[in-house]
Order: structure tokens, then sequence, then C-alpha cells
């Protein structure tokens, strides 16, 4: 099978592939015709697809998350690859694959991420800091073994919520302990909590978000794990009003830091101020390694990365 990110302009293609997203649309043409917007995903990656010929049955037949096999070529369009569909169809058992072949993943096993932030949530000293975290983790545990951490900003896969988590738990580690005024309950506490939501603000099938949920698109993650920790406090009957709890929610309040970033507040507590940079470092060097592992090795330049103000990253020659 060919990957994603092996693709070149000029390739014909004939494969197999994830449908990762299906969008009718229509031609400026007059009249104007339907065509399906399509995005096809492997392990490598993923490229914008466009079948132009659309029949009813095809309207009815071609839907996210399924698997299709596909003939076609391989074209740039505003200097971005995509592919022109010739031919398509459903695959079947016959053909024998599964999603799971198609799906990207966090490079740790799911269960060991969930294991080493239970662990980490365990570890906390304060008794009623670690009672409010394993609460909110008890929320989402099984949620947390697949989730992405985002629709497409950074750790969009299977797990990579749980991924994110543990790496800025090492992070976490290294900053309190290079800098001991830190509190390390509240970095561990910070860092498991800020996107604990994300489960219920998103809809996600094997790690691909399919769309905001109504809670997601109408509180957003951070009002719903700032409500959580109230939620938890009532729940271990401590006072909603203490400063450990008010200090809970500020971390999860202000860790996006600006208000065009949703963020309410801004860090305001050195521990917050941690948080933000911890997971702002976290999240951008992903993306990068993520562009770079997708990007052709023919290439030397990524494609614009939104996280970092859509620009593009340079692979340097070895």
């Amino acid at each position: 099978m060919t990957l994603i990110k092996t693709f070149t302009e000029g390739d014909e293609i004939i494969g197999f592939y994830l449908l990762k997203n299906a969008i009718i649309k229509q031609t400026n043409s007059t009249p104007p015709k339907d065509y399906f917007d399509f995005v096809l995903a492997d392990t490598s990656g993923e490229i914008p697809a466009k079948l132009w010929e659309v029949s009813p049955v095809d309207k009815e037949t071609y839907f996210p998350m399924m698997l299709v096999k596909v003939q076609g070529l391989v074209q740039m369009y505003r200097e971005k690859p995509q592919m022109k569909i010739n031919r398509i169809r459903k695959a079947t058992e016959e053909d024998g694959y599964t999603l799971t072949d198609f799906i990207r993943s966090a490079p740790i096993q799911p269960v060991d991420l969930v294991h080493m932030i239970k662990q980490t949530a365990a570890s906390i000293q304060d008794s009623e800091v670690r009672s409010v975290v394993e609460f909110c983790v008890c929320k989402v545990e099984e949620r947390l073994m697949h989730y992405p951490a985002a629709k497409g900003m950074h750790h969009a896969y299977y797990a990579g919520l749980a991924y994110h988590i543990c790496r800025m738990l090492e992070l976490g580690e290294f900053v309190a302990k290079q800098r001991p005024f830190l509190n390390l309950d509240l970095i561990k506490a910070g860092i498991i909590l800020h996107d604990i939501a994300k489960p219920e603000e998103m809809n996600a099938e094997l790690g691909i978000v399919t769309e905001y949920s109504f809670k997601g698109k109408l509180l957003g993650h951070i009002s719903l794990a700032a409500n959580w920790i109230i939620e938890a406090a009532i729940a271990l009957g401590l006072d909603i009003s203490s400063e450990k709890i008010v200090i809970l929610q500020h971390l999860v309040l202000s860790h996006h830091n600006l208000g065009e970033w949703g963020s309410p507040v801004q860090p305001q507590i050195p521990e917050a101020v941690a948080l933000h940079y911890i997971d702002t470092l976290d999240a951008k060097l992903q993306a990068v390694e993520d562009a770079l592992d997708s990007t052709p090795d023919s290439e030397e330049w990524t494609q614009p990365l939104r996280i970092i103000e859509n620009k593009p990253i340079y692979r340097m020659r070895k």
C-alpha cells in the first residue's frame, strides 16, 4: 500500500484509505454541480481529495470513518497536494483491512499512558488536591484510552490526549526540579486537569474528532473542567470557596493565557504560568514533529502550521 506521506505530484494511486471526512459541496459553474470534498488518511498522514462526478447513490454511500478503495491522480492545488478521484468503492470484509490499520495513534500504548496519569495523580501529596484530581480522572478514564487532544491542532490521533498529558508531566517534573519554588502538587494537578474535559467537549471515534459536542460548543473544555472541580469538591465534602479549590480552578481557567485563546483569566500564580508554557511547548513541538513525520522525504518544507502562526518548518539536510 502506498503511504500518503510518499505521494508526489503525478502519482497514479490505487489503494485503500480511511475516509476521514466527506462533505458535499457545489461547483461555481452554472448550473452548479455537486461534488464530494473528501479527506483520505492513513497512519502516515492525510490528503484532501475530490470526487467531481457524484451520483445520488454516492451521496448515500460515502460517510466519514469508513474504509474505501480509490483510484486517483495526485495533483497540486495552491502548492498543496490533493487527489482527483477517478474511481471509488467501499472496502469489503474480503479486502482484509480494518479501520485500525489506518488509524494513527500515540507511540506509547494507551494502557501505559493512562497508568502513568493515575500513578501521578496518586503521588500528589496533598490529600484534598489528590482526591479532586482522581475524581476528575475517573470521569473520563475509559475515554482517555483513545481520545485525541484536539481536532487538528496537536496530538490529533488515537490516545493523543493521554500522550499529551504524559509528555507534559515529564516536562513538569523537570521544571519543578529546576525551579524548586514551584509547588509540584499543583504542577501535577494542573497538567492532569487542564484538558481533562476534552472527551466531553468533542465527539471522537478511533482518535478522530467528528464534531464538537453540544456542551463543547456552548461551554468548552476549560469551563467544563472548572465545573468538574466544583463537582468533585461537593462530592468529597470540601469547601468550594477554599483556597485549594479556587487555585485548581484558576490553573484550568488560565492555561490558555489569553481571552482570544479561550482563557477567561490570565495566569496569576507561579504554577499557572508554568502550566501555560509547559502546555504550549509540548503542543507546538508535537505539531512540528507530526508535520515533519507526515511530510514526504523529498520535501524540504512542511505545510504551514496554524499553531505556529502559519509558518512552515524547514527540514535540515543530514
